[in-house]
């Protein structure tokens, strides 16, 4: 994906306020981001813990959805499976965050949720640029590309889901 300002961020916010997208915390590191090789940006908000952040392009436009951790205390030895890029974790490795819809829908209170890698890393762990703590890629028959493009449909989907 190509590299964002702050302000693309803060303004492609589908599912939330002005006023919150204005106040939500970026990464510090901006600059640093591995652009070339996400297929989305993502983050948790390091003062508020239950909170994601996804922004990718869609359509040509920067599309960004405000997420929620729902609270899971899982031991060591369960193991979860990411939705989007189908990396297993250990413990609480992977987390259902929800996201409010937008539009009419959201204000509701009506939400979708999805279970994700909990550093929301997937783009860099289906390119075997990071490797999960005790935690692994299944290996398949797929290409690193195809793998790739499955990745990006699931979070279209998802997207669809918040966007409806």
């Amino acid at each position: 994906m190509k590299a964002m300002s702050e302000q693309d961020i803060r303004t492609s916010f589908v599912n939330c306020s002005r006023g919150e997208a204005k106040r939500l915390a970026l990464p510090r590191d901006l600059a640093e981001q591995p652009w070339d090789d996400l297929d989305f940006l993502g983050w948790r908000d390091p003062g508020a813990p239950d909170r994601g952040y996804v922004v990718t392009e869609r359509g040509g436009e920067a599309v960004g959805v405000a997420l929620r951790a729902v609270a899971q205390q899982r031991g060591r030895l369960h193991r979860g499976m990411c939705s989007l890029c189908l990396t297993t974790h250990p413990g609480n490795g992977v987390a259902l965050m929800t996201a409010r819809r937008a539009g009419q829908a959201g204000r509701d209170n009506n939400s979708v949720g999805v279970y994700v890698c909990a550093d929301l890393a997937c783009s860099l762990y289906v390119r075997g640029r990071k490797i999960p703590d005790l935690g692994g890629r299944l290996e398949e028959s797929l290409t690193v590309e195809e793998q790739i493009d499955r990745t990006r449909a699931k979070l279209s989907a998802f997207l669809d889901k918040v966007l409806a």
